[in-house]
């Protein structure tokens, strides 16, 4: 039996020199065993997580009404957590057609449409979703902070925006002055922080971010 390639070396090797293109084709190949090698294989749990902090946020009453983005869904391991909380109005993006693909298999998404994170989201209206969140798409070579204004555009005033990112990347230190500058500006209010487990399997830990949009 051939080995198989893994794929989760090569995702933290990204740079913020890497194309689009180099992203999306490191994704394409690693859709049909993404889960196998981040969940079984590696314990990733900030899905979890970050589900249990949107909840946090949101009454259990009006979760199945809440209008809310998976950007960067992958395979959709954020959509299936948030739906275990009674989020059901759930739209997903990604850069990987492949990895959309398999997210669409899940029968969670109401609506799943390709987006490069780092340009504008063609055919989205301003102030579109009660939240976004972006599960471990802010990474090396993944998308850029000031992605957060553009999602900061789709969502409604009051809304919640979520983002979570590794220890790695947080350490790089471009993430946080960007969140600071954001509620200094009156941007975002409420921002908290809460470190965690990310994958547990590799020993990593990660950020979880709530906001909400003025």
């Amino acid at each position: 039996m051939a080995k198989r390639t893994r794929y989760l070396d090569s995702a933290y090797q990204l740079t913020h020199e890497d194309t689009p293109d180099r992203v999306r084709a490191i994704y394409d190949a690693w859709a049909e065993h993404y889960d196998e090698e981040l969940v079984d294989e590696n314990a990733y749990v900030m899905p979890a997580r970050a589900a249990d902090a949107l909840a946090g946020l949101i009454p259990e009453c009006a979760r199945a009404e809440t209008h809310l983005l998976d950007a960067g869904c992958g395979t959709g391991l954020s959509g299936a957590a948030l739906k275990t909380r009674g989020f059901t109005q759930i739209d997903g993006c990604d850069l990987s057609l492949a990895m959309l693909a398999k997210a669409r298999e899940r029968d969670i998404y109401k609506t799943l449409f390709e987006a490069n994170l780092a340009e504008p989201m063609r055919g989205i209206d301003d102030a579109t979703y009660d939240a976004v969140t972006v599960v471990g798409a802010f990474s090396f070579g993944h998308i850029p902070v000031n992605a957060i204004d553009e999602l900061l555009r789709v969502t409604r005033p009051q809304g919640v925006i979520l983002l979570t990112t590794n220890d790695h990347y947080y350490d790089t230190g471009v993430l946080q002055p960007k969140l600071d500058a954001l509620q200094q500006s009156d941007a975002v209010r409420d921002l908290t922080a809460e470190h965690g487990a990310h994958i547990e399997g590799l020993g990593v830990g990660g950020w979880v971010f709530t906001m909400r949009r003025v």
